[in-house]
């Protein structure tokens, strides 16, 4: 069974990171289109609307990403109550890790493959939450200096 778990483990990391860098992707180019106008405009309300987005697409993106490994728990037969694998998926994918619910044996490594994958990803939007604000106040001063 420790064959299936890797592989499966692999395909999720995978699958959630192809989720998470097109998620991004399509709303860099969201955000490079709307973000022109909003200097130019009101900049303190506009830039705040644009730190504000990138954080809730950011915190959805998670989202997406947890219920599709608690759906995968599901489909194992690892819970029977979707309420109960969002919990354990994501108490697993924050690392938080509380250890009330567990995955039964056959499929336990999983658990570290979410978690691996949760602070992996975290780290990627703390890092691009990070790029935008940046790029957010060079627009500022940017336009400030003309």
């Amino acid at each position: 069974m420790l064959g299936g778990q890797l592989l499966l483990g692999s395909i999720m990391i995978v699958l959630t990171v192809i989720i998470h860098v097109s998620g991004l992707a399509v709303f860099i180019a969201y955000l490079g289109a709307w973000l022109g106008s909003v200097t130019a405009r009101k900049k303190f309300a506009g830039l705040l609307m644009a730190l504000s987005f990138t954080v809730l697409i950011v915190f959805f993106l998670h989202t997406v990403e947890i219920w599709s490994w608690a759906l995968l728990y599901m489909w194992l037969g690892e819970f029977v109550d979707l309420e109960r694998a969002l919990y354990f998926s994501t108490v697993t994918f924050t690392t938080l890790g509380y250890g009330d619910i567990t995955l039964g044996p056959d499929w336990q490594l999983l658990s570290g493959f979410e978690a691996a994958n949760g602070i992996i990803l975290v780290g990627v939007s703390t890092a691009f939450i990070f790029t935008v604000m940046r790029s957010l106040h060079a627009a500022v001063t940017e336009s400030g200096s003309k």
